[in-house]
């Protein structure tokens, strides 16, 4: 699969999950990094906003991970 004219091509992948039963989105950065949201324009953000908020998994004190919309 080639990249859209004008991006280059990337192997970085974004998975956004919703929770059923809920209004929450769970999102995994392809850095590892994790997040929750109601929002979806919130979810996309923050997934892009690297590295602002962004910490890969396993390098958050006590295995703590990054959560958001208040959670």
């Amino acid at each position: 699969m080639t990249a859209p004219a004008g991006r280059a091509a990337t192997s970085e992948v974004y998975r956004i999950d919703w929770l059923p039963g809920t209004d929450v989105l769970h999102g995994t950065c392809h850095c590892g990094a994790e997040h929750t949201a109601q929002d979806p324009v919130a979810m996309w953000e923050w997934m892009l906003g690297h590295p602002e908020g962004h910490q890969p998994a396993g390098d958050h004190p006590e295995g703590h991970q990054p959560r958001g919309a208040g959670s």
